[in-house]
């Protein structure tokens, strides 16, 4: 099984999202037998179908020589300067952390890239389920770079990980452009367990700002299996997939047409 590099690089996902991870992998992936948050990690989908070994989570750095990172910090300036251009260059308003990994587990190293980044003059866009939380003593440095970070939480989490993702949020809002980023579905209300998880949804939806996102089940998904959320097949991108969401005029085009823009619009 093959590890990711230690290189930090910036990409353009499938829908035309800038994304520059500084941490790829997430050991929440060990979760429900290996396939992730919800049992539908599309994170994790990602990595077995390339083979990387998504459990070890590997910071992504602006060199890869660890000599050189103990001694110069972040000055590999060639390397820093070619992201700079490549976020410059980029037709995205802004440029997104966490997708094929979860920022939390470095909260400490991804504050340094956004203090290298942000010369790029973008607002910068964290995702996290805050596996880790951001120690006290980094907030001053968070608020400085005026970051906007979504905290992804779902009905779908146990009572205890909403309890405490709301937490994150409410802490946050002090501090920077603090963003609920729910995962909804489609609950099964004739479903004691849809019910109750439609409920707390409904709850979620009350607190601002926040951003629907669908969830995308495969068939085998043992909330769809056993009922408690219901799906339908829709056309995505190139590709029909199936998509449980509360609200079935939540936007799931291209990023560049998105009115919410993780956040950064609202």
């Amino acid at each position: 099984m093959k590890t990711y590099l230690g290189e930090l690089t910036f990409n353009t996902n499938s829908r035309g999202c800038d994304i520059l991870d500084t941490v790829k992998g997430c050991a929440a992936g060990a979760l429900h037998g290996g396939k992730g948050c919800y049992a539908d990690c599309y994170a994790k989908n990602i990595a077995d179908r390339y083979g990387f070994d998504f459990l070890k989570v590997k910071l992504r750095k602006l060199t890869q020589d660890e000599d050189q990172i103990m001694m110069l910090g972040f000055k590999d300036t060639d390397h820093a300067n070619q992201i700079i251009r490549q976020i410059k260059n980029s037709t995205m308003p802004f440029v997104r952390i966490g997708e094929m990994g979860d920022p939390s587990y470095a909260w400490e190293h991804t504050l340094n890239v956004c203090e290298e980044i942000s010369r790029c003059g973008k607002p910068i866009v964290i995702i996290t389920k805050h596996w880790k939380e951001i120690p006290h003593a980094l907030l001053p440095r968070v608020k400085a770079l005026d970051l906007c970070i979504n905290t992804s939480v779902s009905a779908l989490d146990e009572p205890e990980e909403v309890e405490y993702r709301l937490a994150q949020f409410h802490r946050l809002k002090g501090v920077c452009h603090s963003v609920l980023r729910i995962v909804s579905c489609d609950f099964n209300t004739e479903h004691t367990e849809g019910l109750d998880r439609h409920l707390i949804q409904e709850e979620l939806f009350k607190l601002r700002p926040h951003i629907d996102t669908v969830f995308r089940p495969n068939p085998g998904n043992p909330f769809l299996t056993r009922g408690v959320i219901r799906a339908k097949r829709v056309k995505f991108l190139r590709a029909e997939v199936l998509s449980s969401v509360r609200n079935p005029e939540t936007y799931f085009g291209m990023c560049q047409a998105c009115p919410d823009m993780c956040g950064v619009s609202l």
